[in-house]
């Protein structure tokens, strides 16, 4: 019965199965692969800004692959930057698999270096097919129709992406516990070979091609609203990771004496709720009305959200409640959050061009991976120099920031 239901699917469903699979399967290792690197490292007794650093690389890569990985796209079809994401990955996760004496900070932030390539060629050729497999607004013509089922399908993409992240970021507490280091590590490469031997079978060929070879300078995009949404975009992402990559994970270990179980249940349940709420972010914002999202929406979330890491800090300032005050305080900021970023994915997807349009996807999620850099790296010092407090601080000042940017987007 399944096999038959699955033979009466559309094309453009089957292969947004394929790279949703995909997409699913490099995000839990991934996940799994920054709490184990992140805790492991911790308990042999890295400071948090050696922490941080280990992830430099990571972010580093992620801006370069952005930026080049939209034109190879266009260029090549993104079945093989997906594909070519996860065999990078095998080899990173492999690359960690030795003796814990040559775990070195060098040698770690090259093995992540390559994972950061790995991640945002993936995650750039998953969400650039989206807009090829939505069914084109020319032709059933429902322009409104078109864009409501676009941000439905990016909304399910993104949050169910964002949910496996968390079940990562438990799984890797968990593998940790249970295998150790080098047993989790090796564990995840070959269930990510499985997976990649059947992205190469089922992965439509020519997807992602633009008919017009693109030129290596048209990776920096011309769209004044994508400019401008890419921009937002580090602001946002940077206020994210400025207090969860590092601060919050060490955080909780130091200050509440949570093992690595806690801390990975923890932060898996964080991002499991936000990939949830990402999942039904249209019903949120106004799907009922028949309307979908335009800037004005991007600018009011992004202002609901910088009240959130402030009221959180004021908290920490007073002594007040702060266990039950940082874990509801930032479940709080994961929903708002969401919403958030679930808008942003899907008004990249719609200003991007439909020819080569990962040129204009690789673009925006390079300011996203140029924001995840900014924040880690002031997760790891200013976490190190003064607290937790004042990373939550910084994060309201970026979303400041972000919300004002937000104003100059179109209106409707």
């Amino acid at each position: 019965m399944g096999l038959l239901s699955l033979s009466t699917l559309s094309p453009q469903i089957k292969q947004y199965l394929v790279v949703t699979g995909n997409y699913w399967a490099f995000t839990l290792t991934d996940g799994a692969l920054r709490m184990l690197v992140v805790l492991y490292f911790h308990q042999l007794g890295y400071s948090p800004l050696n922490i941080a650093m280990l992830f430099l690389f990571y972010e580093v890569f992620g801006v370069i692959t952005n930026l080049v990985g939209g034109w190879l796209g266009a260029r090549l079809g993104l079945n093989k930057t997906m594909n070519i994401g996860l065999f990078l990955q095998i080899i990173a996760l492999l690359m960690l698999a030795v003796p814990s004496e040559m775990l070195t900070v060098v040698y770690v932030m090259v093995a992540q270096a390559l994972s950061g390539i790995a991640k945002d060629l993936n995650k750039m050729s998953a969400k650039s097919s989206i807009k090829l497999l939505v069914p084109d607004s020319e032709k059933d013509g429902d322009k409104n129709h078109s864009e409501s089922k676009l941000y439905q399908w990016v909304a399910l993409l993104t949050g169910s992406k964002n949910a496996l992240k968390g079940v990562g970021f438990f799984l890797g507490g968990l593998l940790l516990t249970l295998y150790g280091f080098k047993g989790a590590v090796l564990l995840m490469a070959a269930l990510l070979a499985l997976v990649f031997t059947c992205s190469i079978l089922f992965l439509k060929a020519d997807l992602g091609k633009a008919k017009n070879k693109p030129k290596f300078n048209d990776i920096f995009s011309k769209s004044a609203d994508i400019n401008i949404l890419s921009a937002a975009r580090m602001f946002l992402f940077g206020a994210r990771d400025v207090w969860f990559v590092v601060a919050l994970p060490v955080f909780l270990a130091v200050t509440f004496n949570w093992d690595h179980w806690w801390v990975g249940g923890f932060m898996a349940s964080w991002v499991i709720c936000y990939g949830i709420v990402q999942s039904i972010a249209p019903i949120i914002t106004g799907k009922k009305s028949g309307k979908t999202p335009s800037g004005k929406a991007a600018f009011m979330w992004a202002s609901y959200l910088t009240l959130i890491p402030a009221l959180i800090a004021l908290t920490l300032h007073f002594n007040f409640y702060i266990q039950v005050s940082i874990i509801v305080g930032l479940m709080i900021f994961g929903a708002v959050f969401a919403i958030n970023s679930s808008l942003h994915s899907y008004l990249i997807v719609s200003y991007a061009g439909k020819d080569g349009v990962s040129l204009d996807v690789g673009f925006y999620y390079m300011a996203n991976a140029m924001g995840r850099l900014i924040g880690t790296l002031l997760s790891g010092w200013v976490y190190q120099a003064h607290g937790l407090q004042a990373c939550l601080w910084i994060s309201s000042l970026f979303l400041v920031t972000a919300s004002l940017l937000s104003l100059k987007l179109k209106r409707n």
